[in-house]
């Protein structure tokens, strides 16, 4: 077999090789093939870069300036009747000019094997990032643990689940814990430090709740995990409108109530009041730990909890915007705040704000007013629209169950069947 005969035969096993990884990754690009282009894609160009005088993808230099800007593979190679490459002509139109005629047909076989071997090279690169891109755009499962020793690890990582959310210890051990975690397979993602009381009138109080906050981030840290979930405070024992009937009003700049239902708002002075000084508070003690925050790496997500704060989902969005901290984000529970308004809207709204989430589930009455907790896929959430809608937005992140089944594997079953949209 000649050179030249073995040198033919090595270009369309190569073609066929890129063509049937192009079939099944669409998204890998090799050298010389733009993926998002059919007209090179399409046809035998051999492995050239895009963008050099070999690629048809792009007008050869004598043709600078005269690109239709349509875009790219307005060019094609047209052949003569043995079907060899003679010159690169524009759709519809006449062969380019003579100067052109050849510029994609002087490619050596030096050039050919080095950019194979660049190609073969590149597409298992890719092969491998795409990988692992796939595996950080899962989403994961997680449960709620207090102390993650081995002996309660060992059960969750049989069920099927990725990792915990595990409570406040101190950095030694959880640099203990990480290490048994890592050992079975499982991550520690985050730390449920849980309510604080950042609007208390009492000092000593207030000053615990940064202390425990900031015992919360260190742990976090040695645990390897990310965030923290905390509720800043709570307000009640006031008269406020039922779940049904509010209809937040609030001012932008000073994030203050103006009104929280329909009509006359007097028997609400009491509620508007403490859920001001809630956000004020709040705000003021939380942008005081974000340094702590930053230096361990670990993110304040603010849970929506039945604390009576931040119930309309446009208020909570705003809230967490007030930080203005990549530091302070939301975490989500897709169950507590069903009798306000549907859970994918509370997702839609928050969008990028969500940090994490929990997975939970209440169904409402029959009359859409009240109801109870129960377990994951037996209330009034509906699944398919939030799991969309958590795509949509971007989340790839740890799906946290809390509350029942108590079960664990029956609860990584129905985990993974809301994960599937179902």
């Amino acid at each position: 077999m000649s050179a030249n005969v073995a040198l033919a035969a090595l270009a369309m096993n190569w073609r066929r090789l890129v063509v049937s990884s192009l079939s099944s990754l669409n998204q890998i690009t090799f050298p010389g093939i733009r993926s998002d282009c059919p007209a090179c894609c399409g046809g035998m160009v051999g492995p050239l870069a895009y963008g050099s005088r070999f690629c048809r993808c792009r007008p050869p230099p004598c043709l600078a300036g005269r690109l239709d800007v349509r875009g790219a593979a307005v060019y094609h190679r047209t052949t003569d009747r043995r079907g060899t490459p003679v010159r690169l002509a524009r759709t519809g139109e006449a062969a380019l000019p003579k100067e052109c005629s050849t510029m994609a047909n002087d490619f050596t076989r030096r050039q050919f094997l080095a950019t194979s071997a660049c190609a073969t090279t590149g597409g298992a690169l890719s092969l491998q990032s795409r990988a692992r891109a796939a595996d950080a755009e899962r989403l994961k499962k997680a449960l709620i643990v207090g102390q993650p020793t081995e002996e309660v690890l060992k059960p969750i990582k049989e069920a099927g689940f990725d990792g915990v959310e595990a409570g406040v210890v101190s950095p030694e051990d959880a640099a203990e814990a990480k290490k048994i975690a890592e050992g079975l397979g499982l991550r520690i993602h985050s730390v449920l430090r849980g309510w604080m009381a950042f609007n208390s009138e009492k000092p000593e109080e207030l000053q615990a709740s940064f202390k425990q906050t900031e015992a919360a981030l260190r742990a976090a840290q040695a645990y390897g995990a990310d965030a923290i979930l905390l509720v800043p405070c709570r307000i009640g024992g006031m008269a406020m409108p039922e779940a049904w009937d509010f209809k937040i009003q609030y001012d932008k700049q000073t994030g203050h109530l103006v009104s929280v239902a329909a009509g006359d708002n007097d028997k609400y002075r009491d509620y508007i009041a403490a859920h001001d000084r809630a956000y004020d508070t709040s705000l003021e003690g939380i942008s005081k730990l974000i340094p702590a925050a930053e230096e361990t790496g670990v993110v304040i997500a603010l849970e929506n909890v039945w604390n009576n704060l931040f119930v309309d989902p446009h208020y909570y969005a705003h809230f967490i915007d007030a930080f203005n901290s990549k530091w302070v984000q939301a975490y989500f529970d897709l169950g507590n705040h069903v009798k306000y308004a549907p859970t994918e809207e509370w997702v839609r709204v928050l969008g990028k704000r969500i940090a994490k989430v929990h997975v939970k589930d209440f169904k409402l009455n029959a009359d859409g007013h009240g109801g109870n907790f129960v377990d994951i896929r037996d209330g009034s959430v509906n699944w398919p629209v939030v799991r969309r809608a958590l795509a949509d937005i971007g989340y790839n992140g740890w799906m946290t169950v809390e509350g029942g089944p108590g079960d664990k594997a029956e609860a990584s079953k129905r985990l993974d069947l809301i994960i599937a949209g179902k």
